[in-house]
């Protein structure tokens, strides 16, 4: 868990009480991940799901080959 320290106006602090309060949440940073997953939700941006985090670590942890030069690409690719 990563704790931060916001600033928030009044406004958005308003917000999040009712946030907080209309879906029974403990506290604010409760509130702001409510907030936070609605919006990948509803913004259906990839990125920010688990599962492509999850794909995108996969990938990483997956053995590099050294290629070296396109032209060396494309001598073991059998192109050239």
């Amino acid at each position: 868990m990563v704790n931060a320290l916001i600033n928030l106006n009044e406004n958005t602090n308003r917000i999040l009480n009712i946030i907080k309060a209309e879906n029974e949440l403990k506290d604010k940073s409760e509130a702001i991940e409510f907030v936070v997953n609605n919006y990948i939700e509803t913004e259906n941006n990839p990125k920010l799901r688990p599962e492509y985090i999850k794909k995108a670590l996969k990938i990483h942890r997956e053995k590099t080959i050294h290629v070296g030069t396109p032209d060396d690409l494309r001598k073991m690719m059998g192109l050239k």
